[in-house]
């Protein structure tokens, strides 16, 4: 005997009816935070980024006491700043106006690097993201150049979406979820292969052993190149100046 349809009555049409809303409602969401930031992103006539992930938790050497455990991370913040103004000068220098230097937005390292590219007079652009606790907006991003995002999936897109290069200074899982996303998705041809600079070696040591994954063929051992380590604001930079140099020689003479 064939089974019947069940009947719906009014109650579970209106259930459904509710579900079909809430769907639309993301989807549309969805929508206008891409379209916000490409908004963004092409009023302010951005083709290239520099992108910087790290921790919102590492504060700046001068919020920790003498006795203070989080000294030995704050060490991060002054490197990423450094860094980061070093990087911003150079492109304020060369006139690359189509390069821009793009952080979380938030505190910790994400505010070290937007403070270290407004020290050398650089605009960066702030990805925010709406969560319960941590996150907000660093005083050192105008607010026409934050973009605030309620989905980590678009937020993680719009960072790679332009980059020509990342540096992952140590964070938590968030930084962690960036950090091997980006390397999925390399791996797994669904991106073309960027440079990515992993920060701070004895933190990195510690936490990962990617090395275990090639010898128990979870990844091949090539897969061990797609990132590489770097210890100093100086070996950073050896590393980035020459690849902000091959973007100025190609694209630094584009106005505006």
């Amino acid at each position: 005997m064939a089974k019947s349809t069940p009947d719906f009555n009014q109650a579970d049409m209106h259930i459904v009816d509710e579900l079909d809303q809430l769907v639309k409602g993301q989807a549309e969401h969805l929508s206008k935070e891409w379209l916000a930031a490409e908004t963004t992103f092409n009023g302010e006539q951005v083709k290239h980024t520099i992108s910087i992930f790290g921790s919102a938790r590492i504060p700046s050497p001068d919020q920790c006491g003498s006795n203070d455990p989080c000294r030995d991370m704050a060490k991060y913040y002054q490197e990423a700043r450094e860094l980061s103004a070093r990087i911003g000068e150079y492109i304020e220098d060369n006139n690359m106006h189509r390069t821009r230097l793009i952080t979380g937005g938030g505190p910790g390292i994400m505010e070290a690097a937007s403070r270290g590219a407004f020290d050398a007079g650089h605009h960066s652009i702030g990805l925010n993201i709406v969560i319960p606790k941590e996150q907000r907006l660093n005083p050192f991003i105008a607010a026409k150049h934050s973009i605030e995002f309620q989905y980590f999936a678009l937020r993680k897109m719009h960072f790679l979406k332009r980059a020509r290069a990342l540096i992952v200074f140590p964070g938590g899982f968030g930084t962690l979820d960036e950090l091997f996303e980006t390397l999925t998705l390399i791996q797994t041809n669904k991106m073309p292969r960027i440079p990515i600079f992993v920060y701070g070696k004895a933190f990195w040591d510690r936490l990962l052993n990617v090395q275990h994954l090639a010898d128990t063929g979870l990844i091949d051992h090539k897969d061990l190149a797609l990132y590489h380590m770097v210890d100093s604001v100086e070996e950073a930079w050896e590393w980035l100046g020459p690849i902000l140099a091959d973007l100025n020689a190609e694209y630094g003479t584009e106005s505006p």
